[in-house]
């Protein structure tokens, strides 16, 4: 029977955690600043190593574990084939830390290789520098860093041996986001909104266009295009789609973290489509999210986290987009006219993205 583990273990934040007992490993993660709860991202880095590798939920009261059906109801529909009934670890632990601030990043990788944890993993952009610097001062610990490569000081991908790292084609789900807007919108006023305007969320906002152009070329001549500048303050996200929907707007695509729940609170509020992000976002706002352009960070840290709890390890960048299962669209859960022939086109496109008659484009 799988022993009880209490909040502690689960928070690690200033006072340590229980050793592991005999035969179990630990995994370490690292949330960037938006943290645990943002319904996105890090959400999915977490599903993918709480739920579905190791088989627990994490909640006010610590850890408890999954059955084997709650664990299957946490697979995105687009991914079930692929992935089909997690397997959990057995005697694999959890160890989460979750940064406050940039500041935060190197420290908290510091406690996860004095615990030798059998991995580490930095989860966003944002820790490149720091999982670099803490690779490097610790060889024999192995990292995964989530969203970039590790890039040397003219920004090119380096690779470090005991660093792996997985990025995705985000352009290509924004694409089928974006030529879905285009087929739904009534006004023709159609909006994106990033967080950081940083080469990550233009891959989004990218692959947005060139899908919005594909279906609805007017529309794309009259993209809105703003970003909040940050992806921990859903205030922010809330006032800029507030603005964008009192302007006309009828369909938004958000890429933005949290500052993206507020954007989602938005459309609901003033009765429009929002598109999530990351994660399945619908439940937050049923009848009012379109479709989320998930990135399948879950299914990302799964696979690296299986591998490190069987001792293999593969050092270096791997990529993922539409045909290795690392992006998709959530299922289209709103009624709209012709959403049929919308669903089927969307599909013909997903297709020729996937056989590659369609190369999406990464920079806006």
């Amino acid at each position: 029977m799988r022993r009880a583990l209490p909040l502690l273990f689960a928070l690690a934040a200033c006072h340590g955690a229980p050793a592991p007992a005999a035969g179990e490993k630990v995994i370490g993660l690292v949330t960037d600043v938006g943290g645990r709860g943002d319904q996105s991202f890090n959400d999915g880095a977490l599903r993918g190593l709480e739920a579905w590798a190791c088989g627990l939920r994490y909640g006010a009261a610590g850890y408890r574990p999954l059955a084997p059906a709650d664990i299957l109801a946490l697979v995105p529909e687009d991914l079930r084939a692929r992935v089909g009934q997690p397997a959990p670890v057995a005697g694999l632990l959890p160890y989460v830390l979750q940064a406050r601030a940039a500041e935060d990043y190197r420290p908290d990788l510091e406690r996860l290789a004095a615990r030798k944890v059998a991995l580490a993993i930095g989860v966003g952009f944002m820790l490149e520098d720091a999982v670099a610097a803490e690779a490097r001062a610790h060889p024999a610990q192995r990292y995964l860093l989530i969203d970039s490569p590790i890039l040397d000081g003219a920004g090119r991908p380096v690779t470090l041996p005991n660093v792996a790292s997985v990025t995705f084609r985000e352009q290509e789900g924004s694409y089928l986001a974006g030529a879905l807007a285009g087929l739904s919108t009534k006004s023709g006023k159609v909006a994106f909104l990033g967080g950081m305007q940083v080469p990550l969320i233009q891959r989004f906002e990218a692959g947005f266009r060139a899908g919005l152009q594909a279906t609805n070329p007017a529309a794309a001549a009259r993209l809105t295009v703003q970003y909040t500048g940050s992806f921990d303050d859903s205030s922010a996200g809330k006032r800029v789609a507030q603005s964008l929907f009192g302007g006309g707007v009828d369909v938004l695509f958000q890429a933005a973290g949290a500052d993206g729940l507020g954007a989602i609170e938005a459309a609901q509020e003033a009765g429009r489509f929002v598109i999530g992000v990351d994660s399945d976002q619908a439940h937050l706002a049923p009848g009012s999210v379109l479709t989320s352009m998930v990135k399948h960070v879950d299914y990302a840290v799964y696979l690296a986290v299986r591998d490190a709890a069987a001792g293999r390890f593969t050092a270096g960048n791997r990529e993922l987009g539409l045909a290795e299962g690392g992006v998709g669209l959530a299922p289209v859960r709103v009624d709209f006219p012709g959403k049929a022939d919308a669903l089927a086109r969307v599909e013909a496109l997903r297709q020729a993205i996937v056989a590659g008659r369609i190369a999406v484009p990464a920079r806006p």
